[in-house]
């Protein structure tokens, strides 16, 4: 995206919502980035997030320049984007989940398992995708919850997270 440095997605837009152009957005983390007077860009696009409101499902937002259900249905898919430096600074035992992917993955006796491959949300929690080698060299996944249980430690700076994978 021409003028981001490093873009992140702060949410995907769903179905309409109403006649007045409204879009459900589901948030890609806690959604703090999903608030008025902020431009994300949408489609190529920067729009101005006119009105938010939260719901148990996600978020319901307005956006400048789309006035009718007909315009939202256009959106149904597109993702809202920041570049890194319009991000809020996380909190010090917080990290933004997307910084996790390439980190090294070790067990609790520092045996190293993979690396962080990707990430997925699911109504309860983020998950961490760990991909790595067996000793049979063929490719092991293992899905991680990204709960203090199953990630006790992340080290950024060491770029390396300490994982307890749940029981198969």
């Amino acid at each position: 995206m021409e003028g981001f440095s490093d873009p992140v997605v702060i949410g995907i837009i769903g179905s309409p919502h109403g006649v007045r152009g409204t879009v459900r957005v589901r948030p890609a983390g806690s959604g703090n980035h999903l608030r008025e007077d902020i431009e994300p860009f949408v489609d190529g696009v920067r729009r101005r997030i006119l009105r938010v409101r939260e719901t148990p499902k996600g978020f319901l937002l307005d956006l400048e320049g789309f006035a009718g259900r007909p315009d939202a249905k256009t959106l149904r898919g597109k993702e809202l984007i920041l570049d890194r430096s319009e991000l809020d600074e996380p909190d010090e035992d917080e990290v933004y989940v997307s910084d996790l992917i390439g980190l090294r993955a070790l067990d609790e006796s520092g045996n190293e398992i993979g690396a962080v491959a990707e990430t997925f949300e699911t109504p309860a929690h983020e998950v961490i995708v760990v991909r790595g080698e067996s000793e049979a060299d063929q490719a092991v996944e293992h899905y991680v919850p990204f709960t203090l249980e199953h990630v006790p430690e992340v080290d950024l700076a060491g770029r390396r997270i300490v994982i307890r994978v749940p029981e198969e």
